[in-house]
């Protein structure tokens, strides 16, 4: 997974509050964001690691306020792919553009400052930290400002409330649940226009998987677009647009109603 470095960023993440997200002048359906202009295009996308490639083209397009799944077995390339995005890992050819910028040669500063925010797998909680603390990490940038640091914090609460009851609690004491709650909690104190979770499901059981997905679809709801890497095909249920990811290339793209047809889905990802 390389380095731990995600929630270094360099820059103020602070928007003009007046100013409406562009998913905001978008209909809801549903009570959900509709999909609007396009965030995120990646075209012929290579990556790999020394000698070895693991990307070979990927191309696929995400607009703002959708919840895309990026869906494969392990190996397929999934994590590399969101390693390029977030600057963890730069491309060896190919292009990525994040609201019309090129962001193929982002580090992971410029990723966080630009507002795209990847929350790592594994969790990776500071277990001697408490959930507070945690969360603190994520609004570095905003240590100074007690009142915005205080905002955001509550803002996560509102979406864990379990946080809110434990916030004083070592996060290593926490079960695997909580400490996903405390992972994504942490990357939302970043304020991203879009959040990549890496395998939320993973190690989890099946009810609380489903309560990180309810809460993954709010996220997204509330305007925040959503890239889910993930080896469930239960994240579909959650998804507007499914990415079915095999040996480092797009095998195929889902959308609307064929995400609602649960054997569909299972022969396009089964084979």
């Amino acid at each position: 997974m390389g380095e731990y470095e995600e929630y270094d960023p360099s820059t103020d993440l602070s928007r003009d509050p007046t100013m409406p997200l562009p998913s905001d002048e978008i209909a809801a359906v549903g009570g959900e964001t509709a999909p609007g202009e396009t965030l995120l295009e990646v075209s012929g996308l290579t990556a790999g690691y020394g000698g070895l490639q693991v990307l070979h083209g990927i191309d696929f397009t995400i607009r703002t306020g959708e919840t895309a799944v990026l869906l494969g077995l392990n190996g397929a390339g999934k994590t590399t792919t969101a390693s390029v995005l977030c600057g963890k890992v730069k491309p060896t050819g190919g292009t990525v553009s994040f609201e019309g910028r090129d962001a193929s040669k982002w580090s992971v500063r410029q990723a966080v400052s630009n507002g795209i925010v990847m929350c790592p797998e594994g969790r990776r909680v500071f277990p001697q930290l408490s959930v507070r603390a945690n969360l603190d990490v994520g609004g570095w940038t905003h240590r100074s400002d007690g009142d915005w640091m205080e905002q955001q914090r509550e803002k996560v609460y509102d979406y864990f409330p379990r946080l809110r009851e434990r916030h004083d609690q070592m996060a290593g004491t926490l079960s695997g649940g909580e400490q996903q709650m405390v992972a994504i909690g942490r990357s939302l104190m970043a304020k991203p226009k879009l959040l990549i979770i890496d395998e939320a499901s993973m190690g989890l059981a099946p009810v609380i998987v489903k309560d990180v997905f309810e809460i993954v679809r709010q996220i997204n709801a509330d305007g925040t677009t959503v890239i889910l890497i993930e080896q469930n095909i239960g994240a579909l249920d959650v998804a507007t647009l499914g990415l079915i990811m095999e040996q480092g290339t797009i095998v195929q793209e889902v959308r609307g109603a064929e995400l609602s047809d649960p054997e569909n889905v299972r022969k396009v990802f089964l084979g």
